[in-house]
């Protein structure tokens, strides 16, 4: 490749751990055809990333101190620091760094910058000649199910249905998720913007919109963002990440070699849900319910230090060696791939739904929110490969019968439904991980991003 055809793009996305994780697995895919990555990150969690960046000589790690905000606690960077009450405090410091990134991307000249959540970045950097992708760590259904200039006002009753011209789906959203939803839309995110201003204003002032999806999966729905917003929408396909190079922790290797071959069911919710307690339980009990070996990964509930004070009474003793619950980080990618793992019950965040989908384990599904639940539709509804939880349509509550049932109904060999799932889950795996397709795509994504510099 030569040097005028190479890349720099430098990279800015929220301070969330699974925005940082993306934008760092897009970074490796370019890097990997030698272009050259700047890449903004909070200074004390750049170690949690490092091991990650697979290319250090060309992804260049770019430490920010992050700004103190009254309302923050002391030295939080990220929203794994932050209980979700605080996020709009950790958005107004990320855009106090405003200075210091502008500052930077004038010494540096990338010739583009990524960005999600930061709606000022465009207008900065244009002045520059650098352009602004807003590359999307959620998927296209759910940016144009919820954001789409059609939507005239966003309120409970409105968003119980799609946008006029949305594609026809599965989508469709019940009482609680559109009252909660509005609210979250609606809501301050950042001082003196709501989330909606923040994420309108970030897709108009872009000169492109990406997302980490394929035409196969998302293609009438990134269509429909396109001639939304009349922008130039990117597809980078899967963005399947690299195998870890590290091995499964020894506690958690000695327990999943006790079963046999798909009889343990995972679950885990990500790094930043917290649980009621009351959920919490019946989570952990409907796991006790199926009577299968389990392998549970969950923060503690409110209220609460650790998982263990949380559990029920007499749990523990009640599943013995069958069920382990751990209230901190786990190795996900390998677990998912550990033979003994059959199904995994997750949150429905982008991230765990891809490793889980080029994995050979059944999904049920327990989106908590925002894009979770658009995600927990399009996996169950227009792909057919996963089982949502119920829950009451009023309250969002589940019980541990609906987790029973769901779990039940992926993993029971003559079930009706467990067959049609794990027929779609097969065909889907063998498609993400067919030969040539991700090349293609990552080679595609870079000839539209030259295009966009000419």
């Amino acid at each position: 490749m030569s040097d005028q055809s190479k890349l720099h793009i430098a990279m800015y996305p929220w301070f969330a751990m699974g925005h940082l994780t993306s934008f760092l697995h897009i970074s490796n895919k370019l890097a990997e055809r030698g272009h050259r990555i700047s890449f903004f990150i909070p200074t004390k969690t750049q170690s949690k990333l490092v091991s990650f960046n697979l290319h250090p000589d060309l992804i260049s790690f770019i430490p920010i101190q992050v700004p103190h905000v009254d309302g923050l606690p002391p030295g939080a960077e990220t929203t794994a620091d932050v209980p979700y009450p605080l996020l709009s405090f950790l958005m107004t410091a990320m855009d106090l760094t405003r200075p210091d990134i502008e500052a930077a991307l004038l010494d540096l000249k990338p010739h583009f910058v990524f960005f999600d959540f930061t709606h000022w970045l465009p207008g900065s950097v244009r002045r520059f000649g650098i352009k602004a992708v807003h590359y999307c760590t959620v998927s296209p259904a759910t940016v144009g199910f919820m954001l789409s200039p059609e939507r005239e006002t966003i309120t409970e009753s409105s968003l119980m249905e799609p946008p006029p011209s949305f594609p026809s789906s599965s989508i469709k959203l019940r009482a609680h998720e559109a009252r909660d939803l509005a609210k979250g839309t609606l809501k301050e995110f950042g001082k003196g913007i709501s989330f909606l201003e923040r994420q309108q204003t970030s897709f108009n002032d872009s000169d492109a919109i990406a997302f980490k999806t394929s035409r196969e999966m998302e293609g009438v729905y990134s269509d429909y963002v396109g001639e939304q917003w009349g922008k130039v929408v990117v597809l980078a396909g899967p963005v399947v990440p690299e195998p870890p190079k590290s091995v499964l922790e020894d506690n958690t290797t000695s327990f999943l070699t006790r079963f046999g071959d798909k009889t343990v069911v995972y679950c885990a919710f990500g790094s930043e849900c917290v649980l009621r307690k009351e959920q919490f339980q019946e989570l952990v009990l409907g796991l006790e319910l199926t009577g299968r070996p389990f392998l549970v990964a969950l923060k503690p509930p409110v209220g609460f230090d650790t998982v263990e004070s949380a559990l029920p009474e007499g749990f523990e003793e009640r599943v013995g060696g069958r069920g382990l619950v751990h209230g901190g980080w786990v190795q996900q990618q390998l677990i998912l791939g550990h033979g003994s793992v059959g199904c995994f019950v997750t949150h429905c965040g982008s991230g765990s739904l891809l490793e889980a989908m080029v994995n050979d384990c059944q999904l049920v599904l327990v989106p908590n929110v925002g894009d979770q639940i658009i995600n927990a539709r399009l996996m169950s509804g227009d792909l057919k490969v996963g089982v949502e939880v119920e829950k009451g349509n009023e309250n969002g509550v589940y019980t541990k019968e609906g987790v029973c049932k769901a779990v039940e109904a992926v993993m029971e060999e003559e079930s009706q439904v467990g067959q049609e799932v794990r027929a779609n889950h097969k065909r889907w795996r063998e498609f993400l991980l067919s030969k040539g397709l991700e090349d293609s795509y990552i080679d595609g994504f870079i000839q539209k991003l030259h295009a966009l510099r000419s």
